[in-house]
């Protein structure tokens, strides 16, 4: 079940109007998909917002524009890295009938059995490829990890099965492991022993050049 977000159409806009677009609190977009050719559109930042707090990032939008209704994904939302505020969305219209591709977060739960004896968290990956129909692509997928020990890791394979979707990427690719605290310090401590190296080298360099 999607949500409704209205959509206004626009022209291709200069960088000052866009700004000024963004100051009103709207947030400039493109409407696509393989039926539909590129529309410009703006929607309310708030409203989208909403909308996305709704239906998760993966979930469906019923995009009224001035051609239509489409049911779509917010495909890429960009954001401002200092401000934090919108900056443009890409919606994607899907086929509700025909598998595709998206990204999907890997969220891991609980409390690591390991972490109790100093172990550290490492994880690697954050999203997984996956190929399902629009409505079942998931907003997550969580893997419990509380029974896990230092030394122990997971991957692709490890993911819980579901016969919604696929996973495309490849089983063995890590996505966590615990380490001892004595390996994940390890790094910083190569790094420090090779700074004392190089202050001792330059040193004896300098004494011989006197």
């Amino acid at each position: 079940m999607g949500t409704m977000l209205k959509a206004s159409n626009r022209d291709e806009l200069k960088g000052s109007e866009l700004r000024a677009l963004r100051k009103e609190g709207n947030v400039p977009a493109v409407v696509y998909g393989k039926d539909l050719p590129s529309e410009a559109v703006f929607v309310n930042g708030i409203d989208f917002l909403k909308t996305i707090k709704v239906t998760g990032k993966n979930g469906i939008i019923f995009l009224a524009t001035d051609s239509g209704t489409h049911e779509v994904i917010a495909n890429d939302i960009q954001v401002d890295d200092l401000k934090g505020d919108l900056i443009h969305v890409d919606f994607y219209k899907v086929n509700m009938k025909e598998k595709m591709d998206a990204n999907v977060p890997v969220h891991l739960v609980g409390e690591a059995a390991g972490i109790a004896d100093g172990g550290i968290i490492q994880q690697t990956l954050y999203e997984v490829s996956i190929r399902s129909l629009p409505a079942d692509i998931p907003e997550a997928i969580e893997v419990d990890i509380s029974h896990m020990m230092i030394g122990d890791s997971l991957q692709v394979r490890d993911l819980p099965a579901s016969n919604k979707y696929e996973i495309n990427n490849e089983p063995e690719e890590g996505i966590m492991s615990i380490l001892a605290p004595t390996l994940a310090n390890e790094p910083d401590e190569q790094q420090e022993k090779a700074d004392k190296e190089e202050v001792q080298a330059e040193a004896e360099n300098s004494a011989q050049e006197e």
